[in-house]
C-alpha cells in the first residue's frame, strides 16, 4: 500500500486511492461498441458482404480448391478469421460462410472451423453489447423488465438453445438479446456452441455436396453465355448466375433443428410444472 508522509506531524498515511473520472468510465463503456459500429458501417458502404455469395464461390472455384490444396493450415486460418470477423461485424452471409466451409474442406472440418469461429465472433458481439449497453440497462430496469430478465436469467442455457436452434431468430439478435436479459458469460459462450452444433454440421454437408449444383449452373450459364454472343445479345440482360441459397436448405432440416429447439424447452417446462403440483 503506497503512504504519504504529512509535512507537519512527520506521520506516514495511506494515500488516497486514484479516482477513475467519468470520462475514462464513459470511454471504457462506449468505445468498443463505437468502434464495432464504425467497423460495421465500413463493411456495410465497401459492400464487402456481397463477396459472400455463392457466385463468388462458384466463379473462383477452382483457385479456391488449389490454395486450399496447397495452403491448409493457412487457408483453415483465413476462412477462420473471415468468418469470426462476419459474424462479429453482423454482416449477411453465415450461412454461406459454413456452407463454403464443408464444400471446400469437408463437412466435418468445415463445420468444426464454421462452429467455433462462429462461437468466437458472437461472443465478441455479446461482451460489447453487455459491457456497454447491458450493464446500463440493468441499472435502470423497471420492476417488470427486472423480473423478466431474472425469469430468463434462471433458464438462460435453455432459452438461449432454443434460441440458437429454431432458425427463425436473426443470428445478430440473438447474439445481442442475451447480453440485455443478464446472461453470463459462460452460459453464453456455452449456449451458443451447444445450440450452433446441429445447425452448423448439417448445412456443412450440405456445402460439402455443392459440387454437383456449381457444376450444373456454371454449364446452363455457360451455354446462356454461348447463345446470347451467337444471336448478338447483351450477355448481361440475357444471362444470370445466379444462386438461390433459401433453395439448398430443405424444410425437412428446418423442421428438424425447430423440433430441437423446443426440446430445449421441456425442462423450463417441467419445472414450472413439477414447481405448480409442489406449491397445491
Amino acid at each position: 500500500m503506497s503512504t504519504t508522509e504529512n509535512s507537519e506531524t512527520g506521520l506516514k498515511i495511506p494515500a488516497k486511492p486514484a479516482t477513475t473520472s467519468k470520462r475514462d468510465l464513459a470511454l471504457r463503456r462506449w468505445l468498443p461498441l463505437a468502434g464495432l459500429a464504425i467497423l460495421m458501417a465500413i463493411a456495410i458502404s465497401q459492400g464487402w458482404y456481397k463477396y459472400l455469395s455463392l457466385e463468388t464461390l462458384a466463379i473462383n472455384e477452382q483457385a479456391l480448391h488449389d490454395f486450399v490444396t496447397e495452403n491448409r493450415i493457412a487457408a483453415l486460418a483465413l476462412y477462420g478469421l473471415i468468418y469470426i470477423v462476419a459474424v462479429a461485424l453482423s454482416l449477411p452471409g453465415g450461412l454461406l460462410l459454413t456452407l463454403a466451409g464443408g464444400f471446400l474442406f469437408g463437412w466435418f472440418v468445415g463445420g468444426s472451423v464454421a462452429v467455433i469461429s462462429a462461437t468466437i465472433g458472437a461472443t465478441a458481439v455479446f461482451v460489447v453489447a453487455k459491457s456497454s449497453i447491458g450493464d446500463a440497462l440493468a441499472g435502470r430496469a423497471g420492476p417488470r423488465l427486472a423480473a423478466f430478465r431474472d425469469g430468463f436469467a434462471r433458464d438462460s442455457f435453455n432459452y438461449l438453445l432454443f434460441l440458437r436452434l429454431v432458425p427463425v431468430f436473426p443470428f445478430w439478435l440473438v447474439n445481442i438479446a442475451p447480453a440485455l436479459l443478464g446472461v453470463r458469460l459462460r452460459t453464453y459462450v456455452l449456449g451458443t456452441l451447444v445450440g450452433i452444433i446441429p445447425g452448423g454440421f448439417a448445412f456443412s454437408v450440405v456445402g460439402a455436396g455443392l459440387n454437383s449444383v456449381i457444376d450444373a449452373q456454371m454449364q446452363h450459364y455457360d451455354d446462356c453465355v454461348a447463345a446470347a454472343m451467337a444471336s448478338g445479345e447483351a450477355v448481361e440482360t440475357v444471362c444470370a448466375f445466379d444462386f438461390d441459397t433459401a433453395a439448398l436448405i430443405t424444410p425437412g432440416l428446418l423442421w428438424s433443428l425447430a423440433a430441437l429447439g423446443v426440446l430445449a424447452l421441456v425442462p423450463i417446462a417441467a419445472k414450472k410444472v413439477l414447481g405448480q403440483r409442489s406449491a397445491g
